[in-house]
């Protein structure tokens, strides 16, 4: 049976034991997918607050807003949240290539049946 986090109507993020939720960015022009990361509770909050995507890198252990050092900012569109509350939905609008090697998406290659990679984009 359903709980209130996953019929109910309040935001209750449901972050996991790094204190981290799943974020899938798509392009709210094209719908194309741009990219995965992770969220925070502070990089939630911010995304929401200033209508600019943050994130958490696990990497580097720090917040970090997508564009900062590039300009290739995203704007906010909307935010939707699983029925779980355990990933979110990025709808945004991207001020130019989401990947840091200049690709429009992160997922511009293809893993072809014989496990080999293709470039598509």
């Amino acid at each position: 049976m359903a709980d209130i986090r996953e019929t109910g109507l309040d935001l209750d993020p449901k972050f996991d034991a790094a204190g981290l939720i799943t974020a899938c960015v798509t392009d709210a022009a094209s719908g194309a997918l741009l990219m995965v990361a992770h969220m925070n509770e502070e990089a939630l909050r911010l995304t929401t607050q200033t209508g600019e995507v943050h994130f958490w890198s696990r990497s580097r252990a720090s917040l970090w807003k997508k564009g900062e050092s590039s300009g290739n900012v995203l704007k906010l569109v909307e935010l939707r949240i699983d029925c779980d509350q355990d990933a979110v939905w990025v709808i945004a609008s991207p001020a130019g290539p989401t990947c840091h090697t200049g690709a429009p998406s992160c997922f511009y290659r293809r893993v072809a049946a014989d496990g080999s990679l293709e470039r598509i984009a």
